[in-house]
C-alpha cells in the first residue's frame, strides 16, 4: 500500500496552516510551521506572494488539506466520497462522518494517540480490539454501541502506562465515551457536524468531485 514517507511538516506549510499531524509538537515554538509558514522549496515564499488562486486550485487545496488530516490516500478517498454521495444528507457531512468513523481516528479521538499517524501505527501494531476482538485494520468502521480499547495484554507496555497519565486530562468529543481505567470508549452515535473540529470547508471537497 503507497504512504507517505516525507516529513509531515511539509504537508502543513503546503496548505499554509496547521494540520495538527504531529500532536503536541504542533502546540509548541518546536513546530516548523511557525518559523517557516510559507510553501517547501526554495521559491516557497515567493510563489505564496505572487499566486492567485483560480476555483479549481482552491477546491483542489480543501480536499488534499482533508485527505492529510485523516492520512488517506487518494483512491480511498474517492471510495469514501462515493459512498457518501449516495447517502442521504449532505454529501460534504457524510464524508467526514465516514472518516470520523475510521477506527485509527476513533483511536487518537479517544486520547490513545498523540495524532491520527501513531494511532494508526498502534492499530496495525495489534494493540487495539473492538469488542473485544483484535482489529488491525486502520480503515476498521467504527458502528454505534462498539467498544475501542486496548487489548489487556498490551496495558502493561510503557507508551500505556503513560498514556494512562494523559487519559485523565483528555476530554473526547461528546459521540465518545471514555474510560480510563480500562483504556476504553464506546461509540455512543456517529459524529454530527459540529462534533467534528478540523479546519475545512466540505462543501469545496464536493465541488471537487462533481467538476
Amino acid at each position: 500500500m503507497a504512504r507517505y514517507t516525507d516529513a509531515v511538516c511539509k504537508l502543513c506549510r503546503r496548505e499554509g496552516q496547521k494540520l495538527f499531524l504531529k500532536g503536541d509538537r504542533c502546540f509548541s515554538d518546536k513546530c516548523p510551521f511557525e518559523r517557516r509558514p510559507y510553501p517547501p522549496g526554495d521559491q516557497g515564499g515567493k510563489r505564496r506572494r505572487l499566486s492567485k488562486s483560480s476555483d479549481f486550485a482552491v477546491q483542489l487545496r480543501e480536499k488534499q488539506k482533508v485527505r492529510r488530516i485523516y492520512g488517506v490516500m487518494e483512491r480511498q478517498f474517492r471510495r469514501y466520497f462515493a459512498e457518501a454521495s449516495r447517502q442521504k444528507g449532505q454529501t460534504g457531512t457524510a464524508l467526514l462522518t465516514l472518516l470520523e468513523r475510521r477506527l485509527d481516528n476513533v483511536v487518537y479521538r479517544l486520547g490513545l494517540a498523540d495524532s491520527r499517524a501513531q494511532a494508526r501505527q498502534l492499530v496495525r501494531h495489534g494493540h487495539i480490539a473492538v469488542n473485544g476482538r483484535k482489529v488491525n485494520i486502520p480503515s476498521y468502521m467504527v458502528k454505534v454501541g462498539d467498544t475501542v480499547q486496548v487489548r489487556e495484554r498490551q496495558r502493561q507496555n510503557g507508551f500505556f502506562k503513560y498514556r494512562e497519565e494523559v487519559l485523565a486530562e483528555k476530554t473526547p468529543p461528546d459521540w465518545l465515551q471514555l474510560n480510563v481505567e480500562s483504556m476504553s470508549g464506546i461509540v455512543l452515535r456517529f459524529p454530527e457536524r459540529e462534533h467534528i473540529d478540523i479546519p475545512i470547508n466540505e462543501q469545496l471537497v464536493v465541488e471537487y468531485y462533481s467538476r
